[in-house]
Formats: structure tokens, sequence, C-alpha cells
């Protein structure tokens, strides 16, 4: 899981440079904090299921769901907070960030 986020931060940082060559500062920034919005709350999910796996009893279904919950929402508190706070936002690089982020999984399952 850890190995995910880690190309979740990588993918972050490759869209950030590109948009930074393409529109300058506030569109690296705005794809710093697109991707910043989706990798920070998956690692605090999978911190989560790596220390409830290590309990006696190991993960059971509820605290995927509720750490699946929380995730999703703080996720979306993480994208209102940058969108209220950064007043140059280039949502182009945003949603691109967002998007090659969330979907940056599908490079580690053609690893595999």
């Amino acid at each position: 899981m850890f190995r995910i986020v880690g190309l979740q931060i990588a993918a972050t940082a490759l869209v950030a440079v590109i948009a930074w060559a393409v529109g300058g500062g506030s569109a690296a920034v705005s794809a710093l904090l697109g991707g910043a919005a989706c990798f920070v709350p998956n690692g605090l999910f999978a911190l989560r299921l790596a220390v409830a796996s290590r309990r006696p009893g190991g993960a059971d279904v509820a605290t995927f769901f509720v750490g699946e919950f929380v995730k999703l929402g703080s996720t979306v508190a993480l994208l209102a907070l940058a969108i209220w706070a950064y007043r140059d936002m280039v949502w182009l690089a945003l949603v691109a960030s967002i998007i090659v982020t969330l979907k940056s999984y599908l490079v580690a399952l053609a690893w595999r």
C-alpha cells in the first residue's frame, strides 16, 4: 500500500513539473495542492490499515469502511480548503493532478 502512495507522490510531482513548465508557478502549486489532497488521505488510510493489521484480531471490515469514509471526507475537505485558500488556482492543473494521482495505481498494476 505504501508503494502506491509513493507512486502517487511521484505522479503529483511529475504533474507539478509539467504544469510549471506549461503554466508557471501558480499552475505548479495548483497541481501540488490537488495531488496532496489525494495522496495525504490515502497515506493516512494505508497507515491506519497497517496499524490495524498488527492487532491480535487483525483488521476487520469496519476498520476498512470507517477508514474509507474518513479518507473520502478528508479528500473533499482538503480540496475545498485548497480552493478556498489559494486564490491563484489554475483549474486545469488541479483537475489533471487529481486524475493522474488517483489513476496512478494503474501503473502499479501494470508493473505486476
